[in-house]
């Protein structure tokens, strides 16, 4: 659903971040790592490109600013 230019472009951004992320890991979003264990890379492109979507759709409606989320003390 939805524009399918913005849908290729979410979907190729989120393939350059998965793959940076397993060829150097993932050290900074650890979201991203546990999915990586668990989940095969496409479906982990799909989900990282529908999880960008939704933060900046609210990020639009809401007038917001984004915020890099701070890291959980590990």
């Amino acid at each position: 659903m939805g524009e399918r230019t913005l849908r290729r472009l979410l979907i190729i951004g989120a393939s350059a971040t998965v793959r940076w992320a397993m060829r150097k890991g993932s050290m900074t979003d650890p979201w991203l790592s546990r999915m990586l264990e668990r989940k095969p890379p496409m479906l982990v492109i799909v989900a990282l490109a529908n999880k960008t979507a939704r933060i900046v759709w609210a990020l639009m409606a809401r007038g917001g600013i984004y915020r890099t989320p701070a890291m959980a003390a590990r």
